[in-house]
């Protein structure tokens, strides 16, 4: 093939195949340069940067939205049928699937939320919020390419490119030295995750001779299989080892843990919530493709589908062991802590255990029972819908609180009841919800993920692995049930001290907002069943 017909062919994929489903992320793309434009021309400084961001994110969500009903097996639209299951876009950089588009629309309309959010709270002021929304729609858009990777090159930029923003925005308290503290942290841990994780990704591509995620699949399968030499085989397990404390590093799994707690409590809770719901759920997407790129393959046979079910063993042990550590020690670290952004540091930490309890289930049963995998990944993208709803709401009654107490200590809560029970109402719910008791989302999301494992008991796939994961899961949810309430306890039991005497009824906008985030989170608990129905387009991914 000549270059002009190499160059031909580049571009009439790109036109014609890859920017159709790159609607979403051209559109956050324009926004953030719309939003520079804001800050850089003074004939546009009298335009509110927050409402530019929120009218382009509304556009980027409407994309989304088209691009989900008109998936293969959408139930909103009756021509669904004429969609396409999988497209592999800009040469393989990236791939478009059911799993693409709902976490594409996942973080479009959580943005839509979060941005209300910011605006209602007061954070970032108006000087700031160009730089602001620029670095979370930049970052947004990295998220999106995390979910859609498709190449290990990919995989490493579009973690970059939703990491390195988010350094800055640990730091936007400026003048305050718990934030600035918590931005360089945050920054030297990213960088040395960053090089671990690029040091494994050179040491899978040299092996295997590929950066193309399921051309990796079918090398690493033959490899396995035909019985390579020791060497070599130590070198892909090391590599996937480092690739996946990349991975750990943005779920904020142990033991990459430790940046988590001090970055929350140091930057704005704005900034918690985006790091808790967004990254997470991108986080969680990226680990989904990457786990399941290398460890199926449609057509494998033979040695080659041998050496698949070998690596999905090592993954899935690998995942389950840190996913009982996680979820463990998250929930242990909740005990004591006495700043509000803090324990949720924690509580976003053990969450990311339930999480790979579920990743570690569909791993197991990927390439062995498809169903059961489909429904396994169906139960993540049903947790990280409702998740969002969860954290969000948390780190928005954290936001007014502060706002009106002027502190994030949980000790300042005390007698909350007696001056604004609307608040305690809308933190019960969030917080039990949380625990993951019904009759509210959380207990859905967790039944589902327990589900998932108990499945694969029955089924008699990885049996010891998963009933221990099902034990630990558990065991957690009852200690989790302890600090949570015990936040409770002090907003109705304690007596009120000299800061809660300050406080008064919410004002409408705050409650307002408040009540669109949380009552997501009881309806969703009763009436679940369009939500699931749109997590099983997802879980369609794995079939």
């Amino acid at each position: 093939m000549d270059l002009g017909t190499l160059l031909t062919s580049s571009l009439t994929d790109t036109l014609d195949v890859s920017l159709p489903h790159f609607r979403t992320e051209l559109a956050l793309a324009a926004t953030v340069v719309l939003v520079l434009l804001c800050r850089m021309l003074p004939v546009l400084r009298w335009l509110d940067s927050g409402l530019v961001a929120l009218g382009g994110v509304a556009f980027a969500l409407w994309y989304a939205w088209v691009d989900l009903r008109g998936l293969p097996g959408s139930p909103w639209s009756v021509a669904a049928a004429a969609g396409q299951g999988s497209t592999e876009l800009f040469g393989g950089l990236l791939v478009y699937d059911s799993l693409t588009a709902y976490i594409r629309f996942l973080l479009c309309g959580f943005l839509v939320l979060y941005i209300l959010f910011t605006k209602v709270s007061g954070i970032p002021d108006r000087e700031d919020g160009a730089d602001f929304y620029t670095l979370v729609l930049g970052s947004s858009l990295g998220m999106c390419l995390m979910a859609s990777a498709n190449h290990l090159l990919m995989v490493f930029m579009a973690v970059e490119m939703a990491s390195v923003p988010s350094y800055a925005l640990a730091g936007l308290l400026k003048g305050r030295k718990a934030s600035s503290e918590a931005a360089l942290k945050y920054a030297v841990y990213g960088a040395g995750a960053a090089g671990i994780m690029l040091y494994g990704i050179s040491l899978l591509a040299g092996v295997l001779g590929t950066c193309h995620l399921p051309s990796m699949a079918a090398e690493l399968g033959r490899i396995v299989g035909e019985g390579a030499d020791t060497g070599s085989i130590m070198v892909l397990a090391l590599g996937g080892l480092m690739l996946a404390a990349g991975l750990a590093f943005k779920l904020s799994a142990v033991p990459f843990h430790f940046w988590c707690p001090d970055v929350f409590e140091g930057a704005a809770a704005e900034v918690g919530a985006f790091l808790s719901v967004a990254s997470k759920a991108a986080a969680v997407a990226l680990a989904i493709r990457v786990a399941f790129s290398l460890g199926w393959l449609s057509d494998a046979a033979g040695a080659t589908a041998t050496g698949l079910a070998d690596v999905r063993h090592f993954s899935a042990y690998v995942i389950g062991l840190m996913a009982a550590v996680t979820c463990t020690l998250g929930n242990l670290g909740a005990y004591g802590q006495t700043n509000m952004k803090r324990l949720l540091a924690y509580s976003t930490i053990a969450h990311a255990g339930y999480l790979m309890m579920g990743l570690a289930a569909a791993v197991a049963m990927l390439g062995v029972d498809p169903e059961g995998c489909r429904e396994a990944v169906t139960a993540l993208a049903f947790y990280l819908a409702t998740y969002l709803f969860m954290n969000l709401g948390a780190f928005a009654i954290v936001a007014v609180l502060r706002n009106r107490l002027r502190s994030e200590e949980i000790a300042s809560y005390a007698g909350l009841v007696r001056t604004s029970p609307g608040l305690v109402v809308a933190a019960t719910a969030v917080l039990v919800s949380l625990i993951g008791l019904p009759p509210l989302a959380g207990f859905v999301s967790k039944f589902l993920v327990f589900a998932s494992l108990a499945d694969a008991i029955t089924k008699g796939i990885e049996r010891p692995l998963m009933l221990v994961l099902l034990v630990v899961g558990g065991l957690n949810t009852v200690i989790s049930l302890f600090y949570y309430l015990r936040v409770l306890k002090v907003m109705t039991f304690d007596p009120p001290g000299d800061a809660s005497v300050a406080a008064s009824s919410p004002v409408w906008l705050p409650g307002a907002l408040i009540t669109a985030v949380v009552v997501p989170v009881v309806l969703l608990g009763i009436f679940w069943s369009g939500l699931l129905d749109a997590a099983k387009l997802a879980g369609s991914f794995a079939s």
